[in-house]
């Protein structure tokens, strides 16, 4: 691990240093400062010469500042001659633009992936990317992890025999698909049109919930309108309770109120691929740093990463797991 050097912006220090731990590394530090035009600037304070650099920092409000505050570590560390330079982004806020659906409309997800590029980045890691066309935004290789397996854990061992996981729209039944799957429950899927950022409507359900217990399987909850659009939809099929569980736990604006005020809603999981909010004891948080850790050891010794998820990535579900969707 000599040749690995890893460094934290703003946005997520503590998922950096959990990473380190499971590396059996320090976080070297870095420097961020802001003038009074408010421009950034980034000092690397450690020797990276032909060394392997890792810089995590997953983008998360204040995203846009988080964003350059990245750039500039890769152009720092470009600058001072490492070897490879991997951006490693557990949460890709701008993959959810990923497509012209409207007029004269721009698609952040491939400009950003561009602006990374440009400033020299030599690959990526990532967790659950909003949807897979955004790996082929990027110039660079990208390995997109998964938490399904993580998140699996959590509700292994318990009784649930009258459970079922649900997807909020068809976009996600693949996962949702392999996420039964490793529980062993039958899926459904929920047929979600969306009317704005935080707006929802969902018309039916794929799929027999009468009477069960519901996972609610999302793969980000920013607002909270599709978890509690699916609630809502769940409890008029008489569901006597509802697990949410989630990749990226943003729970921006009013989504913990929403959520926490929610009776039918017994647990909600999510993962540490970005910081938590303030003021959720309740919350189930499981640690994905692991994961990372793995992958950066993988990357760096030339080993294989999907072969980190071979039970567990949709890739390898059987088509029979999907084909029970319909």
């Amino acid at each position: 691990m000599k040749d690995i050097v890893v460094f934290s912006g703003s946005a997520h220090p503590s998922l950096a240093s959990a990473i380190c731990d499971g590396l059996g590394l320090q976080l070297s530090p870095v420097k961020i400062s802001r003038f009074s035009n408010d421009c950034l600037q980034a000092q690397l304070l450690v020797n990276v010469r032909q060394r392997d650099v890792y810089i995590v920092q997953p983008l998360v409000p204040p995203t846009q500042d988080n964003l350059v505050e990245l750039l500039m570590m890769i152009d720092a560390a470009r600058g001072a001659s490492a070897a490879q330079i991997t951006a490693v982004m557990p949460h890709y806020s701008y993959a959810r633009s990923d497509k012209k659906d409207a007029s004269r409309i721009s698609m952040g997800g491939r400009l950003v992936a561009d602006m990374l590029s440009t400033a020299g980045v030599n690959r990526v890691l990532t967790m659950a990317l909003h949807a897979p066309q955004v790996q082929g935004f990027f110039s660079v290789p990208v390995d997109q992890l998964t938490a399904i397996g993580v998140l699996a854990d959590h509700f292994r061992g318990r009784d649930l025999h009258n459970y079922i996981v649900v997807s909020p729209d068809l976009g996600n039944a693949k996962n949702a698909a392999q996420f039964a799957r490793l529980l062993g429950v039958p899926v459904a899927a929920g047929a979600k049109r969306r009317l704005s950022d935080d707006q929802v409507v969902i018309d039916s359900i794929v799929g027999d919930v009468t009477g069960r217990n519901a996972i609610v399987l999302d793969d980000e909850i920013a607002t909270g309108g599709s978890i509690m659009e699916i609630v809502s939809v769940l409890k008029s099929y008489g569901c006597p309770s509802v697990h949410v569980a989630c990749t990226h736990g943003l729970f921006a604006g009013k989504a913990v109120e929403r959520i926490r005020g929610c009776e039918l809603i017994d647990e909600v999981v999510t993962t540490d691929t970005v910081p938590s909010p303030e003021g959720w004891p309740e919350l189930q948080v499981c640690s994905v740093a692991d994961l990372f850790a793995e992958a950066i050891d993988r990357i760096h010794n030339g080993r294989s990463v999907s072969k980190m998820f071979r039970d567990v990535d949709p890739v390898y579900a059987p088509p029979e797991a999907i084909d029970a969707l319909f």
